[in-house]
């Protein structure tokens, strides 16, 4: 535990303390959540709309920019990772579980209650595949890419440590390493946490309904807590072996399997019809991509809630998810230039998450809307079982379906105690597997408190709170990063060579 910095024994009491106050004051927490939820949503919903389409135009800016040459690494240094294999990383990572939870859940859900008018028309079937599209596509993957190109720049071009902190080294200079570095990534850390305990909880809760379709077990708070504590002890084990060998084997197989369910049910679902569907509603999103990511419906209260409780909802937990997603995928990207990198991190994610949704989605509308089948009427967690009712071959779809979560689930918690390991070692490539063991318990004991408290409801409160300090880090960290891409290429027309930036764990590790 040498490795270890203060940012450790911070968070991991902190984190302590808020489990053990699930755990034993579950009312209470989840009446201090509501209020915090109630606040941030009614006064911060235009901040966080405003801060997702920042974020994806700022990505799209680099594409077409002259800093897209520069490479995130030494300029001889080369990918670590095949192109298949790095996609299947960062894929698995960064969306995983939740495409299976609410590849039928949400785009129903908003069918029979859409953002604006009638709910179960043809309107609202384009609505609902267009809402759902904009969640998972640009923005989300927009912020996941800077993030994460921050964080791989400074990394292995300028040889900064892995940490939030040290890409706001260009505006704080020494402070970056001080008490503000320190609280920068202490919130990092906070979101990682409260981020992925969501997915695992949806994820526990998914594979309990699938359990309980295929032998009647009871869909059960201490059900799902048995599913945290199995899970938790397969993605220890696959994090002892490290990120080349437990979390690329799990991923390439989460992609394939994927890919075996994704085929298996479009050849199944109406096949022609889901074409038309995407190309139908995949265009209106392009088209109405800035105005559905500005829109906040001034005049109109319930549209206003319902993008309150999913649009912002969604950019708080992307915004959340984006220390541990970002920082996986620098570390995975190593020799990936900097357009290289914002094209596949941001466009091949999104329209792969489309046309998922429009598939699952679409088919489940279509039972509703064309055959009268109550998909609608089913929980989050069972939405997606109950269309294989009305499909052949339900078993094995069911049985693939739990596998996939299964390994979605260890997967985003394997490469999430990575994170968090990296994140509170001083920025370590290969953290302590001591280190990792303890951040697996933990987000498996959050998960379970939050689950406890106060189920769905109480993951967003702390998604949204989480991300609201968390996004200040972020708009300081472009800003950075613009300013040192502008010196880069300055020096570059000068003639000038590249010159690692200074910094005192650098300074450290070369002593030693």
């Amino acid at each position: 535990m040498k490795q270890v910095s203060s940012v450790f024994w911070v968070t991991l009491i902190v984190s302590i303390l808020f489990v053990l106050w699930g755990a034993f004051f579950p009312d209470y927490l989840q009446a201090v959540m509501n209020t915090a939820q109630v606040f941030f949503l009614e006064n911060f919903g235009w901040y966080y709309q405003l801060a997702a389409t920042f974020f994806l135009l700022f990505a799209l800016f680099l594409i077409f920019s002259p800093y897209g040459k520069i490479k995130l690494g030494k300029d001889d240094d080369k990918p670590d990772f095949s192109r298949p294999t790095w996609f299947a990383m960062l894929f698995s990572a960064g969306m995983g579980i939740g495409l299976v939870f609410f590849g039928v859940s949400e785009p129903i859900s908003h069918y029979v209650d859409p953002p604006m008018g009638a709910g179960g028309t043809p309107e609202s079937v384009r609505l609902a595949l267009r809402y759902t599209y904009l969640h998972w596509g640009f923005h989300a993957w927009g912020i996941y890419a800077v993030i994460a190109l921050a964080i791989a720049y400074f990394k292995f071009r300028k040889g900064l440590p892995s940490l939030m902190s040290a890409t706001l080294t260009p505006i704080l200079g020494d402070r970056a390493n001080g008490l503000i570095g320190k609280v920068v990534d202490m919130i990092a850390v906070f979101a990682t946490i409260f981020g992925v305990a969501a997915s695992l909880g949806l994820g526990a809760g998914q594979i309990n309904s699938g359990i309980s379709y295929l032998t009647g077990i009871p869909n059960s708070f201490g059900v799902q807590l048995i599913i945290i504590a199995a899970v938790t002890v397969l993605f220890l084990l696959s994090a002892a072996t490290g990120v080349k060998r437990g979390i690329k084997y799990l991923s390439n197989a989460n992609l394939g399997l994927a890919i075996v369910l994704f085929i298996t049910f479009f050849i199944l679902a109406p096949t022609v019809f889901l074409l038309n569907l995407f190309t139908t509603t995949f265009g209106e999103y392009i088209q109405n991509l800035l105005v559905m990511g500005t829109w906040l419906s001034l005049f109109n209260r319930e549209s206003a809630a319902w993008l309150q409780n999913w649009t912002i909802f969604y950019w708080a937990w992307w915004i959340a998810w984006a220390p541990f997603v970002g920082t996986f995928i620098a570390r995975v990207s190593k020799g990936r230039t900097v357009r290289e990198f914002v094209i596949a991190v941001l466009v091949a994610p999104t329209l792969v998450c489309s046309f998922w949704f429009a598939v699952f989605g679409g088919t489940g509308i279509y039972m509703e809307h064309n055959l009268g089948i109550p998909v609608s009427a089913q929980s989050l967690e069972t939405a997606l079982f109950y269309v294989y009712e009305h499909m052949p071959f339900t078993i094995v779809l069911v049985i693939v379906t739990l596998f996939l979560v299964s390994t979605f689930f260890i997967t985003s918690a394997d490469s999430a105690t990575f994170v968090l390991g990296m994140q509170t070692t001083n920025g370590g490539l290969e953290p302590p597997n001591s280190v990792k063991f303890i951040w697996g318990i933990v987000l498996s004991a959050s998960a379970a408190a939050l689950l406890y408290s106060g189920g769905l409801p109480g993951f967003q409160t702390t998604i949204i709170v989480s991300a609201f300090p968390l996004s200040i880090v972020l708009f300081m960290m472009v800003f950075g990063l613009l300013k040192s891409f502008r010196e880069e290429v300055g020096k570059g027309k000068q003639g000038g060579g590249q010159k690692e930036v200074g910094h005192p764990l650098n300074k450290n590790r070369a002593r030693t």
